[in-house]
């Protein structure tokens, strides 16, 4: 039996191929929207591929079923009640699927959806007992899936499923069966996940906290508490995949911009993304552009920011990150990017067009500044666990998922000093606001942690 696991930085995607070089065959399960390398496994193991196979509706990233069909000609398989629109071969609980030595047997097992499923697979030529389990979103690794994206009206109801999925049906199966999720660190369909891409169900009993419940009311208790704050795109991402993602090739592509057409688009109403760094964004940048600098975690923060039907331009330094951005975004169902500045932000520069400059402040800057008093708003954007960890003396909260959703109390006026953990979603918020009309905010360079390092006083 073949076995790979192809991890998407940054998303904290896991995607699998399962498959048989003596058959020469093989399946796809949850794939992303980007599909060489499965297209390239599918020629060097000289393994057709024959499914695709989503464990459910995503929300958090575009499924690549539909490119696979495209360029193979495969079949998108996925739960018999799932609530797409495209065409697909069912599957429901007990079905088994044989490629070669490879044996993959369906369970339903909702809880993160309703309609989702997870994979048992055997390796034949080991034996008949089954080796690993596939779990979707349903359990991850120090974590399990969120049941809140459906919607508040579906809540009780999912966390019911998530109980009977884990601590039921889950509970037949012995503790050496490994546990490969569709998800890791970084993904925000939990809140929790450990960075180790698999584990095993023994030792996720043992020291995964959401299966050490001893009753439902408490399991239901923790399962109400708030989640991870949900991307606008999330909605977005849910009804493409439902309806079909339409494939990369129809996707308007323009490319290379001059200042003159990158301004014009602007015009239009297209939403400026500079993924420079801190500092080179601060020096100088282009009036309202959003500076959300590349990253493993940049698709998430786009999705909080931008609306994913909104038309796109891209501030990169070169052709190659313009196609890494790409890549990015069309992963998350951004698909109208028209392009980027040919030459980079020198070339705005040069054309004698306007400017902007995000001041960026030091921990001395911003200690000096409270021991002569002077007036100023200091506003912590972290989490609400990073706050109570600790925070400068005299800081507000408000959260970065506060502010890019308009709940904040801030005079336009005002000197203010926005700071996170480390200074990138401090950038995020502060060049949001000063699209919105604040022309004095700032940012602390090396945020909380150039604050520390540097010896200053902390409070809790």
């Amino acid at each position: 039996m073949y076995f790979k696991q192809i991890t998407t930085p940054g998303l904290g995607c896991f995607s699998y191929v399962i498959g048989c070089p003596t058959a020469g065959e093989m399946v796809v399960v949850d794939p992303k929207r980007d599909v060489q390398d499965y297209l390239d496994i599918s020629r060097d193991e000289g393994m057709k591929i024959i499914h695709a196979i989503d464990t459910h509706v995503h929300a958090d990233h575009v499924s690549g079923a539909q490119e696979l069909k495209s360029h193979t000609g495969c079949d998108v398989m996925v739960y018999e009640t799932s609530p797409v629109s495209y065409a697909f071969t069912p599957l429901k609980e007990g079905d088994k699927l044989t490629i070669g030595n490879a044996g993959l047997k369906v369970l339903h097992t909702p809880g993160h959806t309703p309609d989702a499923l997870s994979l048992l697979v055997t390796d034949f030529s080991r034996g008949n007992e089954p080796w690993m389990l596939l779990t979707g979103d349903v359990l991850f690794v120090n974590d399990i899936g969120r049941p809140d994206l459906v919607g508040d009206a579906k809540l009780d109801e999912q966390i019911q499923n998530l109980w009977n999925t884990l601590y039921i049906k889950f509970n037949k199966f012995p503790d050496s069966l490994e546990v490969f999720p569709a998800h890791g660190a970084g993904s925000l369909c939990g809140r929790g996940m450990s960075s180790k891409p698999s584990s095993t169900l023994g030792f996720e009993r043992r020291h995964n906290a959401m299966l050490g419940f001893d009753s439902y009311e408490a399991f239901h208790l923790a399962m109400s508490q708030e989640f991870p704050a949900r991307p606008k795109s999330f909605t977005h991402i849910i009804s493409t995949n439902a309806n079909g993602a339409p494939l990369l090739e129809r996707c308007p592509m323009d490319l290379a911009m001059d200042p003159f057409k990158f301004e014009e688009k602007m015009q239009d109403g297209a939403v400026v993304i500079d993924v420079r760094d801190a500092a080179a964004y601060a020096g100088y940048h282009i009036p309202s552009s959003i500076n959300i600098g590349f990253e493993p975690s940049l698709a998430n923060w786009v999705g909080m920011v931008v609306d994913p039907k909104a038309d796109i331009l891209l501030v990169v330094d070169s052709k190659e990150g313009y196609n890494r951005m790409r890549t990015e975004l069309h992963r998350i169902g951004y698909d109208r990017i028209y392009g980027y500045l040919s030459g980079g932000i020198q070339s705005w520069v040069f054309s004698g067009r306007p400017v902007n400059k995000l001041s960026i402040d030091s921990a001395q800057d911003l200690q000096n500044c409270q021991a002569d008093n002077k007036p100023l708003s200091l506003v912590d954007v972290r989490t609400p666990a990073e706050w109570e960890g600790g925070r400068i003396p005299g800081a507000k909260h408000i959260p970065l998922a506060d502010i890019l959703n308009g709940k904040y109390d801030l005079s336009e006026d005002d000197h203010h000093i926005l700071y996170c953990a480390g200074g990138y979603r401090a950038n995020i918020a502060a060049s949001y606001l000063q699209k919105h009309g604040f022309w004095n905010v700032r940012s602390l360079a090396g945020g909380y942690i150039a604050w520390n390092k540097a010896g200053y006083s902390t409070e809790k």
